[in-house]
């Protein structure tokens, strides 16, 4: 039986997080690094790739960065080659990187649809088959964390626009239970975090009157901060959550419990 301290050291471990160059995926970042793991980051743009290095490096955590668009299948190959040429294993998988999309369902056109839906779903799971097939199934051990949102919990009246997103985030909470169990046989635990309201770049253009709409919705009365996700992401990562799998909790302040 290990102590407290080493269920949840990640020393020799590497994690590597998609849309990791900010917001959540960079507060997941500071969290698996502080515990010992080897950080590698990917996101489409270099320069804000090498922002959240620096913020990393004032941490004392070293991240590599690596430039990747995963809306197709190539892309997600092309990335889960290059991570395993540079650090030689992926123990951790955290599959963050989003995209949303503005307009009613009535109005919502095919291509707008699709580029939710490419990354949202289908280069999630790409990029979780390709790390599966590489590193996690032949060593028969593997944490794979995905974010969901509470968007993929309930529906939401407080405005159009956002169908493809719901939808997105449903099917993480359907695919993280869907390979929680077929994976588990592989020593593999899989399991989705759905955040409520937090600042991040997909939420920048919201103003701080609908700011305080929602907070007046959640029953903690905050939004999230940038310490919220850190410990169940860590959880989640580590062998302290090794008999957890194809959950999905949400960290939302309560607001999905009214």
């Amino acid at each position: 039986m290990g102590s407290l301290r080493q269920l949840f050291d990640l020393t020799g471990r590497v994690a590597l997080i998609t849309g990791g160059s900010s917001g959540l995926g960079l507060q997941i970042a500071e969290a698996l690094g502080e515990y010992g793991a080897t950080v590698v980051i990917a996101a489409r743009k270099p320069a804000q790739l090498a922002e959240a290095a620096e913020i990393l490096a004032k941490s004392g955590i070293k991240a590599i960065t690596i430039p990747a668009d995963l809306r197709s299948q190539a892309n997600a190959q092309a990335l889960c080659d290059a991570v395993m040429a540079q650090c030689g294993r992926i123990d951790i998988l955290v599959n963050n990187a989003g995209a949303t999309w503005g307009a009613p369902a009535e109005n919502h056109t095919p291509e707008n649809w699709r580029r939710v839906m490419d990354l949202n779903v289908d280069g999630m799971f790409y990029l979780t088959q390709c790390v599966g097939r590489a590193w996690m199934i032949p060593q028969h051990k593997g944490r794979i964390i995905n974010i969901s949102s509470v968007a993929g919990l309930k529906g939401s009246m407080s405005g159009p626009g956002t169908i493809a997103y719901h939808t997105s985030k449903t099917a993480v909470v359907g695919l993280t239970r869907s390979l929680g169990a077929e994976w588990g046989k592989h020593g593999i635990t899989v399991n989705a975090i759905a955040p409520g309201w937090f600042p991040s770049r997909m939420t920048a253009h919201i103003d701080d009157t609908g700011v305080a709409a929602m907070t007046q919705r959640i029953p903690l009365g905050k939004i999230g901060n940038t310490d919220d996700l850190k410990g169940l992401a860590l959880l989640f990562a580590s062998d302290a959550g090794g008999h957890i799998t194809g959950q999905t909790v949400a960290v939302d302040g309560g607001s999905t419990s009214i």
